[in-house]
């Protein structure tokens, strides 16, 4: 779950990172009048749940409580990759000698936390990743001893902090790894974390990402929600109980269980295909879930093809068979749909398709090499029709 800018900074400051003060406003009134508490040079900050909000024209600067009133109304309601922007951050515009990038983050690989600190702050770090790895500096927090300080100082020597500047960076590294911890995040961003002409160090903008899965254990920060930044998919598969994750390929995929929707994933991807989504409807493909699942997909307009790929474990084949035929009648579409069904009881859901003039395959690299090349027909079908139209 992600979190606006300003409440990710209200949790920093909680665990004792000094960021610059500002406030939230939701009309041009409320900016000028924040504007004019502040009592000097602001920026408004659009409050979007996406990045790229300053190439996009959602952070600009104010010279005075007018000026701030005015950009205020420019950046309220405008769009930002899809979402609307309802509201903005009125902040202390801080004088900047340096800028830095610190975050924490859940490393799957090691199954610890790193941090990673760079002094190319300002730009976004995969930014950096890609060009100039190299200024990107990481220690690992082993999990039996915890963030050690000379870890810290070992970033900020590291990125060239000033000397004295030292013993406060270590009391912001340790704020944000706190940060992390309490509220079971995934990831604990400041980017820029500034060096000020008075050598100060202050952290100017903040990103947090919940773990969705450690909000039971909290529930004032599910209380942080933004239902309006919702993904309407995003937001009809938690409901239902759904893992879901949109991607950027064409092939919808419907499978029970996260081992199977990755392997089916990397076969989609093996054949040279591009998969649209993971979707993982859990142990049971019943007619409630198939249904809702098959909604999500649809809903994407890059789909061209699906594949319902099923292994009955407890489930049993035959009841996934009437599930996912009970959710298709549910859900009509003209799409092309490949099924794979193996496990418990496989065989009579395999008849149980085929009595509906459906084929089940069991072959996992089959149904993958064939639901590619549906999709790729469909995209060549789409392109035809393109150039018809445009003819």
């Amino acid at each position: 779950m992600k979190i606006h800018e300003y409440q990710a900074k209200e949790i920093l400051a909680q665990h004792g990172i000094p960021v610059n003060s500002g406030e939230l406003a939701t009309t041009p009134a409320e900016a000028e009048a924040i504007a004019r508490r502040i009592g000097k040079m602001v920026v408004v900050k659009a409050q979007v749940l996406v990045g790229g909000r300053g190439k996009a024209g959602g952070v600009k600067l104010a010279q005075t409580p007018a000026e701030a009133r005015d950009k205020a109304q420019q950046i309220l309601g405008m769009d930002i990759k899809g979402i609307t922007v309802q509201k903005v951050l009125v902040a202390d515009a801080a004088d900047i000698a340096q800028e830095y990038y610190l975050g924490a983050i859940v490393d799957r690989g090691t199954q610890r936390v790193v941090i990673m600190a760079s002094a190319a702050g300002g730009v976004e770090i995969e930014e950096v990743a890609r060009e100039t790895p190299e200024k990107i500096h990481r220690v690992s927090i082993d999990p039996l001893v915890g963030f050690q300080d000379f870890q810290a100082r070992d970033l900020g020597f590291a990125m060239e902090l000033p000397a004295a500047l030292i013993r406060d960076f270590v009391k912001i590294c340790r704020g944000l790894v706190a940060s992390l911890m309490a509220t079971d995040a995934s990831l604990a961003e400041i980017n820029p974390l500034i060096r000020t002409p008075d050598n100060r160090l202050l952290a100017i903008d903040a990103k947090i990402d919940l773990d969705d899965n450690g909000l039971y254990r909290h529930p004032e920060l599910e209380k942080l929600r933004d239902p309006n930044e919702d993904v309407p998919a995003e937001k009809l598969a938690r409901e239902a109980g759904l893992n879901y994750v949109p991607l950027d390929g064409n092939i919808g995929c419907m499978v029970n269980g996260s081992g199977l929707a990755m392997g089916t994933m990397d076969a989609i991807k093996l054949h040279g295909g591009e998969p649209a989504n993971f979707l993982d409807v859990g142990g049971g493909a019943n007619e409630q879930r198939v249904t809702t699942a098959m909604r999500i997909i649809l809903s994407d307009p890059k789909v061209n093809a699906v594949w319902i790929n099923i292994f009955g474990g407890i489930t049993r084949g035959d009841v996934v068979a009437r599930g996912i035929l009970a959710g298709l009648q549910a859900v009509q579409t003209t799409l092309p749909i490949v099924i794979r069904l193996v496990g418990t009881s496989s065989e009579e859901g395999r008849q149980i398709l085929a009595a509906a003039g459906m084929v089940a395959l069991e072959s996992m690299d089959e149904a993958a090499a064939k639901v590619v090349a549906l999709s790729r027909e469909r995209s060549a079908q789409g392109q035809t029709t393109q150039k018809e139209a445009g003819a």
